[in-house]
């Protein structure tokens, strides 16, 4: 059973920058599909940033292309999302994600899920 733990949110100035972290464990790590996914008070989650397998090729919403950054380290069975010039409208939970299929993680329905972490900016 995979678990997923994620880390780094905060409160933080818009134009700044914060690094979540999820530390992952019950699987083969490096053989899933990592994602990122967000909700924002009073809005559905939306997907933010994945990371795919095999290959190791990156997707991004288009509100966080050049601002986000997904990356892995499978030796440590962790995912990151660098975030850079942040803006209040990043304002929301963030939730880590994870499954075998990129398909699944790529249609906002991926099977493991983290609790989640608050990302708050403020202008």
């Amino acid at each position: 059973q995979v678990q997923l733990v994620e880390s780094g949110g905060g409160l933080v100035q818009a134009g700044g920058s914060l690094r979540l972290s999820c530390a992952a464990s019950g699987g083969t790590f490096r053989r899933y599909a990592l994602g990122w996914f967000r909700r924002a008070p009073g809005t559905e989650r939306e997907f933010v940033a994945a990371t795919l397998w095999p290959g190791g090729s990156t997707s991004y919403t288009d509100s966080v292309r050049g601002r986000f950054t997904i990356s892995r380290d499978g030796a440590q069975n962790t995912v990151y999302l660098q975030m850079n010039s942040l803006k209040p409208e990043d304002t929301a939970v963030y939730y880590c994600a994870a499954d075998e299929s990129s398909s699944a993680v790529l249609r906002g329905t991926p099977r493991y899920w983290g609790q989640g972490t608050q990302v708050t900016v403020s202008s």
